[in-house]
This record gives structure tokens, C-alpha cells and sequence, in this order.
């Protein structure tokens, strides 16, 4: 954990009604956002639930917090976005799925050679996307769910390398 994401962590850490979430949060950074994933506790659904039951459930707990938080939320976000100067997005992790309230999109620009615009070009045509770049979200999406211990390595090793920079001796002119 870099320095900003652990005052970042521990500013949430202490802003966050205590009885909100069963389990720890969860805060995820990047340049433009940060992400608070709280975890509810699971519900109780009847024995002979069928998944859907089970789904719907979950489904109505996130709702019901979403709903009864969103004013502290607000007020919370906004603390935040001032004083981290990147906007504040929110979800709950109910079991193994995480329900996402807000998020933010940023766009991004990319410059494209021809065979990899073809790639979108074929998903745009094949219907699986609306867009270039829904294709090129859609492509993310896809390595990051491939490749996510290699992406969670690569991460862990950009820690170390800023560890390692920032006990660097300081260069002065």
C-alpha cells in the first residue's frame, strides 16, 4: 500500500459509521476516483430458497443500505472529493458478489493501429458492443478477469519499486 492509499484508507477508516458494514472496507484508487466497497453480512433466506430467491435477497439488503446511507454517504463523499481531490464512488460486497452504486467513467484516449481497430470493428458488428469504445471497455473487462493474478502481481511489484524510490536519496540541483 503506497502512502496516499493508506491516509486515504485510514481517513475512510475513521469517517465511516462503525455499524455500517460487518467486515472491513475496502477502498480501490486510481488517478481520477476512489472506490469504498463495504462488506454486509449475508442474509438470512428461507432453507429451501432457490438461487433467485437467494439473489433477490441480496439484492434488497444493498438497496436498503444504499437507500438508508445515501444522505451520510453525500456528506461523506463530499469531505472527501475536497480533501483527496478525486471524486468518491460506493458499493457493497453481499457474499461473493459486490453490488456497485456509483461509479465514475472517465474516458480515456488511445491511439489504435488498424488491426486492433478491426477488433473493436468485429465486436461492434457482432453486437457484443454499442461502440468502439464499449469494445474497448469490454476488452479491459476481459483481461482483467484472465490475467488478474498477473495484473495483482504486476500491482505488487509497482508497490515495491515506489517503496524502494521513495527511500531513494533526494536529488537536488
Amino acid at each position: 500500500m503506497d502512502n496516499d492509499e493508506a491516509i486515504i484508507s485510514a481517513w475512510f477508516t475513521g469517517r465511516l459509521p462503525q455499524e455500517w458494514f460487518g467486515g472491513r472496507h475496502e477502498i480501490v484508487l486510481d488517478r481520477e476516483e476512489i472506490t469504498v466497497i463495504g462488506t454486509l453480512p449475508e442474509p438470512e433466506a428461507r432453507e429451501d430458497a432457490s438461487e433467485a430467491e437467494r439473489e433477490a435477497l441480496r439484492d434488497g439488503v444493498a438497496q436498503r443500505f444504499r437507500e438508508e446511507t445515501r444522505d451520510r454517504r453525500i456528506e461523506i463523499a463530499r469531505e472527501a472529493e475536497h480533501r483527496f481531490r478525486r471524486k468518491v464512488s460506493w458499493g457493497v460486497r453481499i457474499g461473493d458478489r459486490t453490488v456497485m452504486f456509483t461509479t465514475l467513467s472517465v474516458p480515456v484516449m488511445t491511439r489504435l493501429r488498424q488491426p486492433e481497430r478491426r477488433v473493436l470493428d468485429t465486436l461492434v458488428a457482432a453486437g457484443v458492443a454499442r461502440s468502439r469504445s464499449d469494445a474497448l471497455a469490454w476488452c479491459v473487462r476481459l483481461v482483467a478477469r484472465r490475467a488478474d493474478t498477473w495484473l495483482s502481481d504486476l500491482r505488487d511489484a509497482l508497490r515495491h519499486v515506489d517503496r524502494v524510490r521513495s527511500a531513494g536519496p533526494d536529488l537536488v540541483d
